[in-house]
């Protein structure tokens, strides 16, 4: 989509659902005036803005990435992976699946040594996920609980619990998630 139809279709879920501009503005955590300008296709949101201002109207940002269904792509070749980076976060995440629209999420999570996947506090979403730790070592805090991995564990949880992976290693953590549904 270009910016000119991501605003018509963030507008129309927005008139859809009955919610101001100042309402969304103070859920998403936005300016009302950066809201009008994407609606009227005068500015591109980046990633990070767009899902904030998706969360509160219960959209997933997929559907405004992907293709349309002729040219959606099924295969992700690892040199055309997207980067998702998060101004929160201080890991890299990689999209190993074509894109968002679907009903699961799988990504790759690389971790340098002392390092979380979000600067402070603790993460919840809808959903569950599960991983696996292919190198290196990963704490998972799950609410007050701690769960120390090693190459090779891996872990299934409800997404809705608060929680955080900390690189506890000498060496980069990489591991694997999916999640259902998509939570970028």
């Amino acid at each position: 989509m270009n910016n000119e139809q991501i605003g018509k279709e963030l507008k129309r879920i927005r008139k859809e659902q009955n919610i101001t501009l100042d309402l969304l503005s103070k859920k998403a955590g936005v300016s009302p005036g950066l809201i009008s300008q994407i609606e009227r296709g005068k500015t591109c949101p980046t990633v990070v803005t767009l899902w904030k201002i998706l969360k509160p109207l219960n959209i997933s940002i997929g559907r405004f990435l992907t293709r349309s269904e002729k040219q959606k792509k099924i295969v992700v070749k690892k040199n055309e992976r997207k980067l998702m980076n998060l101004s929160n976060s201080e890991a890299i995440y990689e999209l190993l699946t074509p894109d968002l629209d679907g009903e699961i999420e799988f990504i790759k999570v690389i971790l340098k040594p002392g390092m979380k996947n979000k600067k402070d506090g603790l993460i919840s979403h809808e959903g569950e996920e599960c991983g696996i730790v292919i190198n290196g070592n990963l704490k998972i805090i799950l609410d007050n609980k701690e769960y120390n991995l090693e190459e090779g564990d891996s872990i299934r949880f409800n997404s809705s619990i608060p929680h955080v992976f900390i690189n506890t290693g000498d060496k980069n953590s990489i591991s694997y998630w999916a999640m259902t549904p998509p939570s970028f």
